[in-house]
């Protein structure tokens, strides 16, 4: 299977983005997908999961309740918006698929840099 990353940029502190990750290759609709990342420096970092139906959704508690994991079946497509952003969010962000307890590592995308500096 094959995932693609977006939406990464540069963004200021307190601003939102949203992340997107094409799936191709595989069941999508029978896999839970989650959202990782990784800081220059540090090991890679678990941040959101969300079930094969879209429920279910799992956050780290640095993130939960500013960051919303979401999936369109019909794009196969898994999306993570970023709201109340912070420097310690800076990270290259890589979807993968599996469930909180069972995503694939490495990540096999490209991954989408989010920056977050004034």
């Amino acid at each position: 299977g094959q995932l693609v990353e977006s939406g990464g940029g540069l963004v200021q502190p307190g601003g939102s983005r949203r992340l997107s990750c094409v799936a191709s290759g595989f069941y999508f609709n029978t896999e839970a997908m989650t959202w990782v990342r990784q800081a220059p420096g540090k090991e890679l970092e678990w941040v959101s999961s969300i079930g094969s139906d879209g429920g279910s959704s799992k956050y780290a508690d640095s993130v939960r309740g500013r960051f919303t994991i979401s999936r369109d079946s019909f794009k196969n497509t898994v999306y993570l918006q970023l709201n109340s952003l912070k420097p310690e969010d800076t990270a290259m962000y890589y979807c993968t698929k599996g469930g909180a307890q069972t995503y694939e590592v490495p990540p096999k995308g490209q991954g989408t840099q989010v920056t977050v500096s004034s």
